[in-house]
């Protein structure tokens, strides 16, 4: 059975699928702007990391916490490490908790302080649904910066390692 455990699972897989084909990129291709939602890969994962830490701070019932996109000075190596981590941390803090927390709420306020009540294990669908499509866009933008070879991150790719 396909739970939402496996579903964070095939997240961090596919987080890391991206640091593996950055792993022998040069770091300037982070900074070059390509037209996205964001204008640069650095900034496109790192929107990722975001998320993840978010929804992260918002079940554990913290505050929103500062954005790595906010502060963050460090290099390729660490935002590629931070991408899968954050992705690992939800996946193992979600592995602690009952059904009776997945089948839950989740009430908080948007970056608007508009304030919004969602199933918990919806917004775990959600987390998983928004890193996909951005790693899509970064496959895009690999592609216009010239880059052509890639490893297959869809979900059914995932199911074929079972």
């Amino acid at each position: 059975m396909y739970t939402i455990h496996r579903h964070l699972q095939f997240n961090v897989w596919a987080n890391q699928k991206v640091v593996d084909m950055l792993a022998d990129v040069d770091e300037a291709v982070f900074e070059k702007e390509v037209i996205s939602s964001f204008p640069t890969i650095k900034k496109t994962l790192l929107h990722i990391w975001d998320a993840q830490l978010l929804w992260l701070t918002r079940m554990k019932g913290g505050k929103t916490p500062i954005w790595p996109s906010a502060e963050f000075t460090g290099g390729k190596e660490e935002l590629l490490k931070g991408l899968v981590q954050s992705a690992q941390d939800l996946a193992d803090y979600i592995a602690t908790c009952d059904q009776a927390f997945l089948d839950s709420k989740l009430t908080y306020k948007n970056m608007k302080l508009i304030e919004y009540t969602n199933g918990v294990e919806e917004i775990l669908f959600h987390v998983v649904n928004h890193g996909t499509f951005h790693r899509g866009q970064f496959i895009t933008m690999m592609r216009e910066l010239g880059y052509t070879s890639f490893e297959n991150m869809d979900l059914s790719s995932y199911f074929r390692l079972f």
